[in-house]
């Protein structure tokens, strides 16, 4: 499924010229530090393994340790596939925030680590072995230090309140007793089917309710730990609201002469056949019956009710107030690498299709022209080897008209049109125009 940031991201934040003549991708030739960190990591989650056996006897205590145990094995090959980096200013910017909390807020354990990802999604979690992650892409979406701040209060606040470790114990817990319950409803004479149904239905449902009281209790003791700071209260409010554009913006247009004006050449004009779009005017979704319930199943509060809720709790915060734009530089700076990082992140965990979608958008505006083409080219050269070796659905979504903007199926009719000697002619274009 598409990724809904790459049509949203030009609304967050305005660019700024003479950047990118200078700008180099962040460096991830960092092998020692990450090196490192691994070494480290086996260590603390080895204990955490053992924590787990020793807090829950038994075979819950072993499947947590087990599911755990899967679990940073695969986040260690993630830290070695450089998923994420070391040498770079957000690192030391998160660490300032979080003495910030810990200096008003002595619960904070001493033992967090960060980490931040080549990740493009505005989203941060805290791991409950004490590693806290932070994408690269929440920085796009935030407007100053403190909500910053109010953010990392909410993730620890999960964390605090072992979140985490609860939520697979439930799991664990639910399979166990699921298996009494599938043994009956396979002994069952009749609608086995429907008792199957009802059984996996009300197991979402309650995980779903489940994380949902998380979500507002970690918002919450996060607002707590955020008051003891001094900081202006309003901004929790407004990083929330900030969040809720990541939902709630309109999709970004490519506009047909986009697409003439950044692929059409002396050598090869552009062809109309390549703007040609599927029919699925035949197919009524109205004859679609929902089963679940999609209120039911939602993980994360509405925006609005998480934030009536806070204002309920917590009376001093019930006025609303303007964000305020930082005025720190390296704030400043960093919100102007995260969005120059925003292409290098989608080409690192091969999103070609993503990539080239985006730049279009960047470059449809004029934004950085030498910079953005560049990485068009770049894209286009991993489509041609994709297409080439018969394996381009694995970076490049399907046409899906029931969960696609008409602008990003109009982009995938495209990108499917293109033959293989256009797809080589436009990477070869963009080759010759970048510096």
């Amino acid at each position: 499924m598409m990724k809904k940031y790459i049509f949203v991201m030009l609304f967050c934040i305005s660019f700024i010229n003479g950047f990118s003549q200078e700008y180099r991708p962040v460096d991830t030739a960092d092998y020692a530090q990450r090196k490192a960190f691994v070494d480290r990591y086996k260590i603390i989650s080895d204990n955490y393994s053992k924590t787990l056996k020793a807090k829950y006897p038994g075979t819950t205590g072993k499947e947590l340790a087990k599911n755990y145990s899967e679990f940073q094995e695969s986040f260690r090959k993630e830290i070695k596939n450089r998923d994420y980096v070391f040498n770079s200013g957000f690192t030391e910017m998160l660490r300032i925030c979080f003495e910030k909390l810990k200096t008003k807020n002595q619960n904070i354990p001493d033992d967090i680590r960060i980490l931040v990802a080549k990740d493009n999604a505005p989203n941060a979690f805290c791991i409950q072995d004490g590693v806290f992650v932070v994408n690269m892409g929440l920085f796009n979406w935030i407007d100053n230090e403190e909500q910053l701040i109010s953010i990392l209060g909410h993730e620890l606040g999960h964390k605090l309140l072992s979140h985490s470790e609860n939520w697979q114990k439930k799991l664990i817990e639910t399979e166990q007793n699921s298996k009494t319950q599938v043994s009956e409803i396979y002994s069952s004479k009749i609608n086995k089917s429907e008792k199957a149904f009802k059984l996996y239905k009300n197991q979402i449902y309650e995980s779903g309710i489940f994380r949902r009281k998380n979500e507002s209790a970690a918002d919450s003791i996060g607002y707590v730990m955020y008051r003891n700071t001094g900081l202006k209260k309003s901004e929790y409010i407004n990083s929330l609201r900030n969040l809720q554009k990541f939902d709630t913006i309109s999709p970004t247009v490519v506009k047909v002469e986009t697409y003439h004006r950044l692929f059409s050449s002396a050598e090869h004009p552009f062809k109309e056949k390549w703007l040609k779009m599927e029919d699925f005017s035949a197919y009524d979704y109205s004859n679609f019956k929902e089963r679940l319930n999609k209120d039911s199943l939602s993980t994360h509060p509405e925006v609005v009710e998480r934030i009536s809720l806070l204002k309920k709790n917590f009376p001093e915060i019930s006025q609303d107030e303007v964000s305020v734009k930082s005025e720190n530089k390296d704030f400043l700076a960093l919100k102007k690498t995260a969005r120059f990082e925003i292409l290098p992140n989608f080409y690192h965990s091969e999103d070609y299709g993503l990539g080239i979608y985006t730049a279009m958008q960047f470059l449809q505006d004029g934004e950085e022209e030498s910079y953005y083409k560049n990485w068009l080219g770049k894209n286009f050269a991993k489509i041609y080897e994709a297409r080439k070796n018969y394996n381009l659905n694995r970076y490049l979504d399907r046409v899906d008209p029931k969960n696609q903007s008409e602008s990003y199926r109009q982009f995938l009719n495209f990108m499917w049109n293109l033959s293989l000697d256009d797809i080589k002619n436009i990477a070869d274009l963009y080759a010759q125009k970048s510096p």
